[in-house]
């Protein structure tokens, strides 16, 4: 086996244990939902036994996960800088995993409107946290307030508007493919523009 494949043999028998341990199971209780032994199990973490296609198909539906994700290999680009829009204050990260998805870091800094017909709505799922400061986040005819450290989720095809109250805020958003498309044809990448989300 080449140093590679060895590398990959024992990342995947330490996320075997991991997925087990996070779930809480004993070696007995992950065996049987895997329908194998509990000494073979045992031999699978440890690295005495060969990994097998089929009892990793297997051991990933047990663990509730894929076998893609059970044996993808560790990305050499972990971090990313972000791309930054003065213009809008904005900075935007895509999100490697999902490259439809993307995460906004805006400071808002206006009120949410006052007439409704600014609010916006558009196909997808938007999730925001607060960094600093209020928000104040406009749903259909509701009123949420946001402080720092809260998180918001909502579908987007909700006439949505988001501001700032008491002075300004920062929030990180999170858009998923549709959300984000919607706010590009909107005018740009998360546009808030201090007033909508």
């Amino acid at each position: 086996m080449t140093q590679e494949g060895g590398e990959l043999d024992g990342l995947v028998r330490k996320r075997i244990r991991a997925l087990r341990v996070a779930q809480g199971w004993s070696l007995e209780e992950l065996a049987t939902r895997a329908h194998l032994s509990q000494s073979s199990l045992s031999r699978i973490e440890n690295g005495r036994r060969r990994l097998a296609l089929d009892q990793l198909v297997t051991l990933a539906r047990a663990l509730d996960t894929t076998l893609d994700q059970l044996v993808e290999t560790a990305a050499d680009d972990v971090v990313t800088s972000p791309m930054i829009d003065g213009a809008r204050g904005q900075m935007r990260w895509p999100v490697k995993g999902d490259p439809g998805m993307s995460v906004v870091r805006q400071r808002v800094t206006e009120p949410p409107p006052e007439n409704p017909a600014r609010m916006r709505a558009h196909p997808g799922r938007e999730w925001l946290v607060v960094l600093s400061g209020t928000a104040i986040l406009m749903l259909g005819q509701r009123r949420f307030r946001v402080e720092t450290n809260q998180a918001a989720e909502f579908p987007t095809m909700m006439p949505h508007a988001i501001g700032a109250e008491g002075g300004p805020c920062e929030i990180l958003g999170i858009f998923d493919r549709d959300a984000r498309r919607g706010h590009q044809r909107e005018g740009g990448d998360g546009d808030a523009q201090g007033t909508r989300a």
